[in-house]
């Protein structure tokens, strides 16, 4: 069949595209992505990532880009692909993202936390601030500029990985483990989590993510006579591992700054008109108001118990009690050697991973425009920072001769603020980023 034509045969006009708004884009793609349950709760019993995967494949089909995917195990999925730099001799950025999410109990979530609906001006779900919404960001702009015929000069390798909210032993890790080649050329990678911006007396700066605390997941265990409720027990293994307990959480580390927090501090010093030492390490970090909270972790080692059990009936002493599962972290390295020294016997390390520190320099940071100042919403700067332990895709990636940094560059209402009352239950998760565009769009923003 032909060409349609009018009745004067002329060759009918197809219907023009709409104009490309970024923006309502993002929000349809990341409303798309949140409808598909990537639910991740470290058991490999849940949905996996395999549909969003096959998503995100099509989306870059669409415009000519192919994509590949890898299964550590069935459903946990992984892809990478390959777009533009074709006649450029630099080594491939590599863009990355991850696909899982936590999970969410709907019972406590006033908008179904997979529903991707659109309230108040915002995206709500699981995954609307960690991570999808960055996913969406990638591939709008990827789409856009692909339609356009506008490929980068310098080849970009796309990485949307399984398995980071679980330590990405089936995602990041297994990739590089087992189809290294795929990265094996990148020299410098970005993703989350950074870029978003905060405001200290009234300067906007953006946060990019140079450095991550270590971890060490320890299991404590105390040991004792066993016997009847009802008799003195002077060797009671609950009553001496609450002890222990109470001392960890009650720890108090010395402030230690690495050199991404002294460059950090030194530039809001430099704003408060004061300079910066550990002395008054904390007051600066209380200048990032609702950031502060999280800033303030990477001043010095945490150790915060999370979980206790002991006993098998209520009115037995066990012999044991335990064992409690605990995050000590560490600015410059996880190792026993900043253990306490009274969690004496009985400690196991189950789990750990190293810290990482980038020099805050190189090309990437040269021609971020966010670094440059020329964020979203006008004038400002960006600083590196470091985050307590937060993406495993960084730690995975970790490697000499790879840059790793994070930024996805976001102007946010307010970092950590709680949402209002009438919206929030026990599991809403703040407001995300509002998407910036000339003309007013109804969905514009995440949350979740």
């Amino acid at each position: 069949m032909g060409p349609m034509s009018t009745e004067r045969g002329e060759p009918a006009r197809r219907p023009a595209e709409p104009p490309y708004d970024p923006a309502a884009e993002v929000v349809g793609l990341c409303g798309e992505l949140i409808r598909i349950d990537t639910t991740n709760a470290g058991d490999n019993q849940g949905p996996g990532e395999r549909k969003a995967a096959e998503y995100v494949a099509g989306l870059l089909d669409e415009v000519g880009i192919q994509a590949q995917v890898f299964e550590s195990l069935p459903g946990r999925t992984t892809l990478v692909a390959r777009w533009g730099g074709r006649d450029d001799g630099r080594p491939p950025l590599l863009v990355h993202g991850h696909l899982d999410v936590v999970p969410a109990e709907a019972g406590d979530w006033s908008v179904h936390p997979f529903s991707g609906e659109v309230q108040d001006g915002y995206v709500w779900g699981r995954g609307a601030v960690d991570m999808k919404d960055f996913d969406a960001m990638v591939l709008s702009v990827v789409r856009a500029r692909a339609r356009a015929g506008a490929e980068p000069a310098r080849p970009v390798t796309l990485l949307f990985t399984a398995d980071e909210e679980a330590g990405g032993q089936h995602g990041a890790k297994w990739l590089v483990e087992n189809h290294p080649d795929e990265i094996a050329d990148c020299t410098e990678a970005i993703g989350e989590v950074g870029g978003f911006s905060v405001t200290i007396r009234d300067r906007r700066i953006y946060l990019v993510e140079a450095a991550e605390k270590g971890m060490s997941w320890m299991r404590l265990r105390a040991r004792g006579t066993a016997g009847h409720g009802s008799m003195i027990n002077p060797d009671n293994a609950v009553t001496r591992l609450a002890a222990a307990v109470a001392r960890i959480g009650a720890q108090q580390w010395p402030v230690r700054l690495t050199p991404t927090m002294r460059t950090l501090l030194a530039t809001v010093a430099d704003i408060a008109g004061t300079e910066a030492t550990p002395e008054n390490a904390e007051a600066l970090v209380e200048e990032f108001g609702d950031a502060a909270r999280m800033l303030g972790a990477v001043l010095r080692n945490t150790t915060n118990p999370t979980m206790l059990r002991a006993g098998y009936k209520v009115n037995v002493v066990p012999t044991e009690a335990g064992p409690i599962d605990g995050r000590c972290r560490a600015s410059r390295t996880s190792s026993s050697r900043h253990s306490p020294s009274w969690w004496g016997r009985g400690r196991d390390q189950n789990d750990r991973e190293p810290p990482w520190e980038m020099p805050y320099d190189g090309s990437v940071v040269d021609a971020d425009p966010v670094a440059a100042g020329r964020g979203p919403g006008g004038p400002g700067g960006a600083v590196p920072v470091q985050r307590g332990h937060g993406c495993e895709v960084l730690h995975a990636l970790r490697h000499p001769r790879v840059r790793v940094h994070a930024a996805a560059a976001a102007r946010r209402p307010g970092l950590h603020r709680a949402v209002p009352r009438r919206r929030r239950t026990g599991a809403d998760r703040r407001p995300g980023v509002r998407g910036q565009s000339s003309r007013p769009v109804p969905r514009r923003g995440l949350a979740g």
